[in-house]
C-alpha cells in the first residue's frame, strides 16, 4: 500500500513577509498539484465525492494512501467498509461516497487508481475515509467563505456542511469531518469518546 505524504514546505513570500506554506501534495507524480494563496485563512484539504469538491481542514490529516480492501465487519452499515491495520492500528474505513451518497448509476461506487483513503486523526482517534481523490491543499480567507444555505433536514442534511467557497468559479463544500467522524449517527461514537 503506497503511503502519500505531504511533499516538503517552500518558503514564499506573497505579502512581502518570509512566512512558510506547504507546497502542496504530491499525488502519483501529477506536479500539477500546488497550493493556491490568498492573504490569510485556514488550509483545507480538497477532494471529490462524485461530481463535487468538497474541503476538510487540513490539521484533522494524517496522511493520505492508497485504497486496499479492508477487512468486512459483520452486519455493519454500507458505508462502513470494514478496518484495516495500518501499522499496529486497527482502522475502521468510511466510504464518504455511500455516506453521501455519490453514487454511479448503478447505486455503486468505482474503485479505480485515483480513489484514495483519507486518514484523520479525529479526537485522538485515527478513522479512514475514502474519497473518489484528491485535488489539492488551498489556503480561504474566512472572506471567501459563505455560510451553508439553510434547508430543511427533513430535505437535506447540511449539519457537518461548515460553509460554501467559490473558487475560480467552481463551488468547494466545506465539511466539519470531526463532527461528522465523531456522530452517534456514524456508530463510531463508542470508541472515540472512550479516548
Amino acid at each position: 500500500m503506497d503511503t502519500l505524504q505531504a511533499a516538503p514546505s517552500a518558503t514564499t513570500n506573497t505579502r512581502g513577509d518570509t512566512a512558510g506554506a506547504p507546497h502542496g501534495f504530491g499525488m502519483r507524480n501529477n506536479q500539477a498539484r500546488q497550493v493556491r494563496h490568498v492573504p490569510a485563512g485556514r488550509e483545507y484539504l480538497t477532494f471529490r465525492l462524485g461530481s463535487e469538491e468538497y474541503g476538510i481542514d487540513i490539521l484533522k490529516v494524517q496522511e493520505i494512501r492508497s485504497y486496499e480492501q479492508p477487512t468486512k465487519i459483520a452486519n455493519a452499515p454500507a458505508y462502513l467498509k470494514g478496518v484495516v491495520n495500518l501499522r499496529g492500528v486497527i482502522v475502521p474505513i468510511v466510504d464518504l461516497r455511500v455516506k453521501f451518497n455519490c453514487v454511479n448509476e448503478e447505486g455503486g461506487v468505482d474503485i479505480n487508481s485515483f480513489t484514495v483513503v483519507i486518514v484523520l486523526n479525529v479526537r485522538g482517534r485515527v478513522v479512514g475515509a475514502v474519497v473518489d481523490s484528491v485535488s489539492d491543499v488551498m489556503q480561504l480567507a474566512e472572506q471567501a467563505i459563505q455560510p451553508a444555505p439553510e434547508m430543511s433536514n427533513a430535505v437535506v442534511d447540511t449539519t457537518y456542511i461548515t460553509g460554501i467557497a467559490n473558487v475560480n468559479e467552481r463551488l468547494l463544500i466545506l465539511m466539519d469531518i470531526e463532527a461528522l467522524m465523531g456522530s452517534s449517527e456514524m456508530g463510531l461514537i463508542n470508541s472515540i469518546a472512550q479516548g
